[in-house]
């Protein structure tokens, strides 16, 4: 694994890590973005921040980590939603900027974490070099 694969691994899983941390700590924050079609937004709140966990310390797992790459990409295209409305309604989060200055980046950025976490993990190594067939 190269140096920069292995920085950004470790840096994706002390940001999932983190984040992980936070939604169990502090979900009432989170429950203002959660989508209203979205069921049991308190249990979800939860279940993701426990999914962050789990994602982080899978990726430093070497048996788990294309596996939990694969989660952390999903999960991150599914909170998609929640990264719309809290831009699209300004919903101001104790912490946070509210201006679009914060928002379009934000949103912007969210396909480079999905393939970040892919390409951590080992899963792609686009658009440097494509993986060995098997």
């Amino acid at each position: 694994m190269s140096a920069g694969r292995r920085a950004m691994l470790w840096l994706l899983a002390a940001f999932y890590l983190a984040a992980g941390l936070l939604h169990l700590r502090s979900p009432a924050a989170f429950l203002l973005i959660v989508p209203d079609w979205v069921p049991a937004p308190h249990l979800t709140v939860i279940v993701t921040g426990i999914a962050e966990i789990l994602g982080a310390l899978g990726l430093l797992v070497p048996r788990l980590r294309k596996t939990a790459g694969i989660g952390l990409a999903l999960y991150a295209l599914c909170v998609l939603p929640a990264n719309l409305k809290h831009a699209i309604e300004d919903i101001v989060l104790p912490g946070l900027p509210s201006s679009w200055w914060y928002h379009g980046p934000r949103l912007a950025f969210q396909p480079v974490l999905i393939w970040a976490a892919l390409y951590a993990s080992g899963v792609t190594r686009w658009p440097w070099r494509r993986l060995p067939r098997k």
